[in-house]
């Protein structure tokens, strides 16, 4: 049985209206932590000029790959299993990486381990496409997002909604260039960045 989340259902449709754009001149995407594989399958089908490699944690590969199955579509590679503790990311040499709804799940160490193996995998002048919640000078931008945060906080500490400026350094320091912040419904953004040549 392939899983399913609502939320994925909901975003995909104005998350590829962006991609469209940011994504119209790239040719390999990783997918960071591609959850059910709805958004693979929905992302590939509607850019076939990409190819669309899906990862997620060993566990959740089975999930992906029934979608795929489903779909047959011909530029999704098969799942890679990918975890941002990993000394080694199994993939190089991809001009754009996508990832949505992970930043504020993880803890802050580990969004730091994944920008570090971001940067090793990604081309020079490559284009890193994050989607999620983000609070602005330290604030929340809804009280939706305080009351999601205080939710992500009761299962994990270590997570929660995170600083907009904190990630965006975090970029900086490992050699990207913001491009874009872009407004999402449901109060969530799409962060892009640019991997200097």
């Amino acid at each position: 049985m392939k899983p399913y989340a609502e939320s994925s259902e909901k975003n995909k449709a104005p998350i590829l209206a962006v991609l469209r754009e940011i994504f119209a001149d790239r040719k390999r995407v990783l997918e960071i932590a591609s959850g059910t594989g709805q958004h693979a399958v929905h992302f590939a089908a509607e850019l076939p000029y990409l190819t669309w490699q899906p990862s997620e944690l060993s566990q959740n590969l089975a999930g992906i790959q029934a979608w795929l199955d489903e779909a047959q579509l011909p530029n999704v590679l098969a799942p890679l299993a990918i975890d941002v503790n990993d000394e080694r990311w199994p993939v190089s040499s991809v001009d754009a990486i996508f990832n949505a709804n992970t930043v504020h799940i993880i803890s802050w160490a580990e969004v730091e381990r994944m920008f570090a193996h971001i940067a090793q995998v990604i081309e020079p002048g490559g284009c890193l496409c994050l989607y999620g919640p983000y609070n602005y000078d330290g604030k929340f931008t809804s009280e939706s997002n305080a009351r999601f945060d205080a939710w992500l906080k009761s299962r994990n500490p270590n997570s929660g909604v995170r600083d907009f400026e904190a990630v965006n350094r975090l970029a900086v320091s490992h050699g990207f260039v913001l491009l874009r912040d872009i407004d999402m419904p449901s109060n969530n953004r799409i962060l892009v960045w640019h991997a200097q040549e």
